[in-house]
């Protein structure tokens, strides 16, 4: 008699924007055991955005407990663990990986006036002599908004300087969290991208570009080694074991930006196949074969997951997040969680597409793509005394698909390619109506992914297993569960009102910059402890 082998799970962290999944998953992507917990981002003006990455770890050791005493999944079943999440965050650490100060996540932009001496010019932005130098040896290039590490280590080195002096490491996190398992500092060129200062054209040469960080003002000696994509970094200690719960000695495989987790959680892991995330955040991800960076409209492909292969990079601040906010800011709701959105969709529905009129822009938190603008702000347009609470709902539900539309038109012309049909992942895209605004709007098939919400920690652990070489790309089958085709009743009112759209930006842009000078903070700066954004 053949004996059947045993499945084999992967202890996963997703580390998003607002809250932490730990779960048990397989090398194929079926999740055995999963949990939640809510994150506290502090926003107290200025640009300042933050969050306690000690208090990451607490909740991740927490939660891992919990699945572990579970009892789905045995201890010898498991054969890894590692980290996706949100990137372009700053955590600085001691020499043992503890933090010396709050993550500086990718919205802080206290930054921008050291980034703007550094980068910034008349064309998009950017001086083009400094932003080519730039592009050259990296492939892409800080952001005068100073919403990047790069920002954040040169506000760490002026404005605290206790904390830069007493940082060891300046971390990612999912970097820092794998140095929380192993005790090892490291990085890859996937986790790194977003500081510029990799040669993003050779993932194979693990070293920083030490004239570019020269020029930034960088002490290069304090970023984290880098090795391979795919690599183990180390394995699970002692004394982390026992706050995990999880079997000393587990191998840890390299973290990865949210981005090429969705990549492998969407099932899109062929060349030119797109997926959309409506999550807290929302972008469009695809691998692609080539090397190349927009800087006018701030997409770059990316070191991917393996050798010669990328992954295009492009981020909208607000996606999902523009709900929750409509919930608690304009309709007065204490807190967002998953009945409250069922009851948002159900009265969106009644409204026909267009929203009689109204036009929503959501950037509630400024634009990185296809514009990098942070002071651009949402506005609520063509309103009249017959629109409803109703119309509003719906106007938000369209007006993050028309945002999306204006990015998706900028990454086709970026893949030299229509990408059609789209997968969609994200707490967002457990709407019936959601996915199908987005297939009316875009003019697109939607391919609505099993389970959207949980695609980042799925999609980790599959590329843990293909990394293991436990699992071939061909044993990855990541299911559809419906499929959303254009409706052309509703594609010429969509179209009218689409046409309008971009042109708002463009009339609004100088104003935004105007208003921003006199921005007044957040008197609380912090975001509802009650909130539950899709994710």
């Amino acid at each position: 008699m053949t004996s059947v082998p045993q499945k084999q799970y992967v202890l996963t962290v997703d580390l998003g924007s607002t809250g932490l999944k730990v779960g048990l998953v397989s090398l194929t992507g079926e999740i055995a055991r999963c949990e939640f917990a809510l994150l506290t981002t502090r926003r107290p003006g200025g640009g300042a955005s933050t969050q306690d990455a000690g208090e990451w770890w607490r909740l991740l050791t927490e939660a891992a407990r919990r699945v572990m005493a579970a009892g789905a999944v045995r201890p010898d079943q498991l054969v890894a663990a590692s980290c996706t999440g949100q990137w372009a965050s700053t955590v600085p650490v001691d020499a043992a990986g503890r933090p010396v100060g709050d993550c500086l996540l990718y919205d802080d932009t206290r930054g921008a006036p050291y980034s703007r001496a550094l980068i910034a010019g008349p064309v998009a932005g950017f001086a083009p002599r400094n932003a080519l130098t730039w592009v050259r040896r990296t492939g892409g290039a800080p952001s005068p908004s100073g919403a990047d590490p790069i920002g954040h280590l040169l506000f760490l080195r002026h404005d605290m300087p206790e904390v830069y002096a007493a940082a060891r490491w300046f971390l990612e996190p999912v970097d820092y969290l794998t140095m929380r398992m192993t005790g090892v500092a490291a990085a890859t060129h996937a986790s790194m991208t977003a500081a510029w200062l990799t040669d993003n054209r050779r993932p194979d040469v693990l070293r920083y570009d030490a004239d570019l960080a020269r020029r930034a003002g960088v002490d290069a000696g304090r970023l984290p080694p880098l090795c391979p994509i795919g690599s183990v970094v180390g394995t699970v200690t002692g004394h982390a074991a026992g706050e995990l719960g999880v079997p000393e000695g587990l191998p840890v495989v390299t973290g990865l930006p949210d981005l090429h987790a969705a990549v492998c959680g969407a099932g899109t892991l062929d060349d030119f196949q797109a997926h959309l995330a409506i999550s807290t955040t929302s972008w469009i991800g695809l691998s692609v074969p080539f090397k190349k960076t927009d800087v006018l409209r701030s997409i770059a492909s990316v070191p991917g997951l393996s050798a010669g292969s990328y992954v295009v990079a492009n981020n909208h601040e607000t996606g999902g997040r523009c709900l929750q906010w409509l919930n608690e800011t304009v309709l007065g709701a204490p807190a967002t969680g998953d009945s409250d959105y069922e009851r948002l969709v159900t009265r969106a529905a009644a409204v026909p597409p267009g929203s009689h009129g109204v036009l929503f822009t959501p950037w509630l938190d400024g634009e990185r793509s296809p514009v990098d603008d942070r002071d651009a702000r949402a506005g609520f347009h063509n309103l009249s005394l017959t629109t409803t609470q109703d119309d509003l709902i719906r106007a938000v539900l369209e007006g993050v698909a028309y945002n999306d539309r204006w990015l998706h038109e900028a990454v086709e012309r970026f893949a030299g390619r229509r990408l059609d049909p789209i997968r969609v992942i994200g707490g967002g895209a457990r709407s019936d109506l959601w996915c199908q605004i987005h297939a009316d709007v875009l003019g697109r098939t939607v391919e609505r992914v099993a389970d959207p919400i949980n695609a980042g920690l799925r999609g980790q652990a599959v590329f843990a297993g293909l990394s293991l070489g436990a699992v071939r790309r061909e044993d990855v089958r990541i299911g559809v569960d419906r499929v959303f085709r254009p409706d052309p009743s509703a594609a010429a009112e969509y179209e009218r009102l689409y046409r309008e759209f971009p042109g708002l930006y463009q009339s609004q842009r100088r104003m935004f910059r105007r208003l921003a000078r006199g921005r007044v903070p957040d008197p609380s700066g912090l975001t509802p402890a009650g909130a539950r954004p899709p994710r």
